[in-house]
């Protein structure tokens, strides 16, 4: 079984940062690209960030210049630096893993989510 959870969120006023963080754990051989998401009320779940296993990221175009993705792979854990934050990045944030678990088998889990919220 595989877990990811997520741990960081909480409320903010705007212009403000925050750094959000998932550790994926359990039954794990090798965690490759992990990404952040976003759900704000109302709205589609949409991409914040990812990052593969060497590292490289993409962002999506809001988010670019304010947001920084990184991931150390000892410890299974991707993080979200989140600075300049604006109301409009008020949503629940979650975190996505593609693992390969010890059933050899490879697919993509979630973590519950975190709520961040941004004060104006």
């Amino acid at each position: 079984q595989v877990q990811l959870v997520e741990s960081g969120g909480g409320l903010v006023q705007a212009g403000g940062s925050l750094n959000i963080s998932c550790a994926a754990s359990g039954s794990i051989l090798r965690v490759d690209t992990m990404g952040w998401y976003r759900q704000a009320p109302g709205k589609q779940r949409e991409l914040v960030a990812t990052i593969a296993r060497g590292g490289m990221t993409n962002y999506a175009e809001s988010v670019t210049s304010r947001f920084t993705i990184s991931r150390d792979n000892a410890k299974n854990t991707v993080y979200l630096q989140m600075n300049s934050l604006k109301p409009e990045d008020t949503a629940v944030y979650y975190c996505k893993g593609v693992i390969l678990n010890r059933r050899g088998l490879t697919a993509e889990y979630w973590g519950q989510g975190t709520q961040v919220t941004v004060s104006s």
